[in-house]
C-alpha cells in the first residue's frame, strides 16, 4: 500500500454515502476547517452492509457494525483520517485501534412522526399502519397504543417518506434530528415528547471517529511500505478537539454505557436520554420494554458529571430491580 498523498492540511473524511450520512460529514467538515486556518477536507463515500442490505429487517442480519464496519475498515487501512458516524449505530465497545475523537453539539434526541394529513400520535385511527424497523419504537408505540399495527420499513429518509406518501403507511416514525439535518423539520406532524417516545442511546448525536495512536502503529507494523507521520495523529486530536461538545459526550457516554451494561445492541428496545441538570450533575431517564410493550421498566436517576459511566450502572440496576432480566429474556426469545 502507498502512501496516501493530498494536499498539505487536507483531511480526508469517510461516512456512508446517503443524503443524510453526507449532510453529517459536510458539518462536520466544514466545523473543522472554520476552526483553524490553513484546514481542508475532501469527503469519501463509503457503502455498509446495511446500505446493501436494505430489503432486509434490521435485527434479521444483526444489530452491531452493520452501518459502521466498512467504515471502519477504511480508516483502520489508513484509506481515510477520519469517519462521521451517527453515535448511535456505533457499537458501544470500541474496535481495537479505533476511538471517538470528538462529539459535537447534539441535535434534538426526539422521533418524529410524520403521517398522512398531519394527524398527530393520539389521533391515528385503530388499526394504522405505522412504518418502523426499530424495535424500540415499535415496543413504545404498542406500550401506547396497541391497536396499532406496526409495518417493516426500510431505506432512507425520501424513500420512507415516498412510502407514506404512496399509501403504504399511515404515518411513519424517524429520528427527528435526521430531518432537521436535512432541512425538512417542518414536514412532522409531531415531535414526540419523552413520555411517548424516549429516544435511542445517542439519538442525535455524531461520533467523530479516528485511529488511535496504537492503532496508527499497528497499521504500519502490518504495512511496512506505509510511512508514518509522527504528527499526524496528535494533529487530529487537536483539531477534533475544537468541535467536541462536553455535555454531548457526557450524556451519550451515560446513555451508551447503560446500553452496554444491559448487554444490549442497537436493537434493543431500550431508551435513554441523559442531561445536565446543574454544573455537576447529570440526569440519566431509561425505558426498557419488552417487544409487545406490555413489559416494562424505568428508571431515573441523577450523578455527577464527573462519573457518567457510574450513573449508568446505577441505573442499570434500577432497571434491573424493576423486572428488566425478565424483559431481556423475552427480548431474547422474540
Amino acid at each position: 500500500m502507498q502512501p496516501l498523498t493530498r494536499p498539505q492540511g487536507e483531511i480526508l473524511i469517510g461516512a456512508r454515502g446517503s443524503k443524510l450520512a453526507v449532510a453529517q460529514a459536510h458539518a462536520v467538515g466544514h466545523a473543522l476547517t472554520r476552526s483553524q486556518a490553513g484546514l481542508s477536507y475532501r469527503l469519501v463515500r463509503i457503502k455498509t452492509t446495511g446500505d446493501v442490505r436494505r430489503e432486509e429487517a434490521l435485527p434479521d442480519i444483526g444489530g452491531k457494525g452493520l452501518f459502521t464496519r466498512e467504515i471502519e475498515q477504511a480508516l483502520l487501512d489508513g484509506r481515510i483520517d477520519l469517519a462521521v458516524h451517527s453515535l448511535k449505530d456505533l457499537p458501544t465497545e470500541s474496535s481495537q485501534g479505533l476511538g471517538i475523537r470528538a462529539t459535537p453539539a447534539r441535535a434534538p434526541a426526539n422521533d418524529a412522526l410524520i403521517s398522512r394529513d398531519d394527524i398527530p400520535f393520539d389521533k391515528l385511527p385503530k388499526g394504522a399502519r405505522v412504518g418502523t424497523s426499530s424495535l424500540r419504537r415499535a415496543a413504545q408505540l404498542l406500550r401506547l397504543r396497541p391497536d396499532l399495527y406496526i409495518c417493516p420499513i426500510r431505506g432512507n429518509v425520501d424513500t420512507r417518506i415516498a412510502k407514506l406518501h404512496s399509501g403504504e403507511y399511515h404515518a411513519i416514525v424517524l429520528a427527528y434530528a435526521g430531518l432537521v439535518r436535512l432541512g425538512r423539520g417542518d414536514e412532522a406532524s409531531e415531535v414526540l415528547p419523552f413520555d411517548i417516545m424516549m429516544p435511542a442511546p445517542a439519538q442525535g448525536a455524531l461520533g467523530v471517529q479516528a485511529r488511535t495512536a496504537a492503532g496508527e502503529l499497528a497499521r504500519v507494523r502490518a504495512n511496512d511500505d506505509v510511512e508514518l507521520d509522527k504528527d499526524r495523529h496528535a494533529l487530529f486530536v487537536r483539531r477534533t478537539a475544537a468541535i467536541d461538545h462536553v455535555d454531548t459526550f457526557l450524556a451519550t457516554t451515560a446513555e451508551r454505557a447503560l446500553l452496554q451494561a444491559l448487554g444490549g445492541g442497537c436493537s434493543l428496545p431500550l431508551g435513554a436520554y441523559a442531561e445536565k441538570t446543574g454544573s455537576d450533575t447529570l440526569r440519566l431517564r431509561a425505558i426498557l420494554l419488552a417487544p409487545d410493550g406490555q413489559q416494562q421498566a424505568t428508571a431515573d436517576q441523577r450523578g455527577a458529571t464527573k462519573d457518567p459511566r457510574a450513573l449508568a450502572l446505577a441505573v442499570a440496576e434500577e432497571l434491573r430491580s424493576a423486572g428488566a432480566d425478565a424483559i431481556l429474556q423475552a427480548n431474547q426469545a422474540s
